[in-house]
């Protein structure tokens, strides 16, 4: 595992020690699927960068938030409908298991957008 940077660690020590643990497993994930990408803090919230930032994640009180919404077609439409507000966003809530899975596919689909025009 990358060592955590300590702008992300200030972010982490913010949060309860239940939410930690999930961005730091939503972090691992999508450095595992995504190596090539770095951690940077943007808007306050831990995110991910390649040629520029793609992928941001972030803890509140009841919810996990992701950043930016999907463009149509990325395939996940289905699979995030339940968890996707009015502009796109995402929110898994606390009270539910966390899908590490879908979250790690979501990121992969937006790195990949940041290829495409």
């Amino acid at each position: 595992m990358v060592d955590t940077p300590p702008a992300l660690e200030a972010y982490l020590a913010t949060m309860t020690s239940e939410v930690r643990e999930i961005l730091l497993e939503i972090r691992r994930r999508c450095l595992e699927a995504l190596p090539d990408s770095v951690d940077v803090i943007s808007y306050g919230m831990p995110a991910l960068r390649r040629k520029k930032i793609f992928f941001f994640y972030a803890g509140f009180k009841g919810h996990i938030g992701i950043y930016p919404p999907l463009k149509a077609g990325s395939g996940l439409e289905a699979d995030l409908a339940a968890f996707a507000n009015p502009k796109g966003n995402l929110r898994f809530p606390l009270s539910e298991p966390v899908p590490y899975d879908l979250i790690s596919r979501v990121a992969v689909a937006l790195s990949g957008q940041i290829d495409r025009p």
